[in-house]
C-alpha cells in the first residue's frame, strides 16, 4: 500500500471516509476483498504469498492500513508486516493498548506506517520513527515516509479529497473518489523527495496511480463509514495497470 488519503470526523454524513491505493508487484499473489473464511470478522483483500493485508475492516467497525516505510537500505525482517492489520482487526485491544505492544516488538518489522481506528480513537503509528500521532478531525494522507509528510502525491492527494468532501456534504458518489486515485500525473524534479531509489524511480513513484512494467498500482479502495454505523467498501482491481473489476460491499456495523 503506497497512498492512504482519508478524512476523518469532520463530514456530515460520515465519521470516515478512506481513499487508497495499493501498489505491489504485479506477480505477488493475493485475493481480491472477501470476508475471510478462517477471519470471518474481516473484510478485506488478502496477500497470499504471507497470509496478511494491506488495508480491511472489521464487521464492528474497526479499520486498518498499512504502508511501508521507504528505505531500500534496510535488511530483511522476520515478521510480515500484513500481520499487523489482521491482528488488530481480530483483536480487543483499543488503538493505544495496540501501539504500545507493536512498540516492543517494532524491530521484528520492516518500516512501516500503520492506521489503526477502534470506532473511538484513531492514530497512526511509525515504527521506524517511533512516531504515535492521534489523528485530528479533517483530511490527511499517507504514504511511504510518515503521516502527512509534504510528498507531492501526499499534498495532491489531501488537497483533492478536501476539495471533494467540502463540495459533497451530503451523500458521497465513489467515482469521484476513484478518480482521485487513478492520475498518473508525475511530480516535477524540484518537489521529489530523496529516497535513496535513483531520481528515475522517485520520479516513477511520485504519481498517486502507478504504472510500471512489473510494479503498480494492483487496487483502489474507497470505504465509508456512515454515522448509523453503516459501512460501504468498494475494491477496484487493475492488472498491470488496466481496470479489471470492482468488488463492492455494504453492510451494518455489528455491536461489540
Amino acid at each position: 500500500m503506497c497512498l492512504i488519503n482519508f478524512h476523518y470526523a469532520d463530514h456530515p454524513n460520515y465519521k470516515l471516509i478512506v481513499v487508497a491505493n495499493r501498489d505491489e508487484e504485479y506477480g505477488r499473489p493475493s485475493k481480491q476483498a472477501h470476508f475471510w473464511d478462517d477471519e470471518p470478522m474481516i473484510l478485506a483483500g488478502r496477500d497470499l504469498l504471507q497470509m496478511g493485508t494491506w488495508l480491511g475492516v472489521s464487521k464492528n467497525g474497526k479499520f486498518a492500513a498499512i504502508t511501508n516505510f521507504r528505505d531500500p537500505s534496510e535488511p530483511p525482517r522476520p515478521k510480515s508486516r500484513g500481520e499487523i492489520v489482521t491482528q488488530f482487526l481480530t483483536g480487543n485491544k483499543t488503538t493505544l493498548q495496540f501501539i504500545e505492544e507493536l512498540q516492543t516488538k517494532r524491530e521484528s518489522y520492516g518500516g512501516y506506517n500503520v492506521l489503526l481506528y477502534d470506532g473511538q480513537q484513531f492514530h497512526h503509528y511509525n515504527n521506524r520513527l517511533d512516531e504515535v500521532n492521534k489523528i485530528s478531525p479533517g483530511t490527511h494522507s499517507l504514504s511511504n515516509y510518515s503521516l502527512n509528510t509534504p510528498w507531492p502525491k501526499v499534498v495532491k492527494g489531501t488537497n483533492h479529497l478536501q476539495q471533494l468532501v467540502e463540495q459533497n456534504q451530503g451523500e458521497i458518489d465513489a467515482e469521484p473518489l476513484f478518480n482521485l486515485l487513478s492520475d498518473q500525473t508525475i511530480a516535477p524534479d524540484k518537489d521529489l523527495p530523496n529516497t535513496g531509489v535513483g531520481l528515475e524511480l522517485e520520479r516513477q513513484l511520485s504519481s498517486l496511480f502507478i504504472k510500471l512494467p512489473n510494479y503498480g498500482t494492483r487496487t483502489s479502495t474507497v470505504l465509508l463509514i456512515n454515522h448509523d454505523n453503516s459501512i460501504t467498501f468498494i475494491e477496484r482491481t487493475y492488472e498491470k495497470g488496466q481496470f479489471q473489476f470492482d468488488t463492492k460491499f455494504e453492510f451494518s456495523m455489528e455491536q461489540r
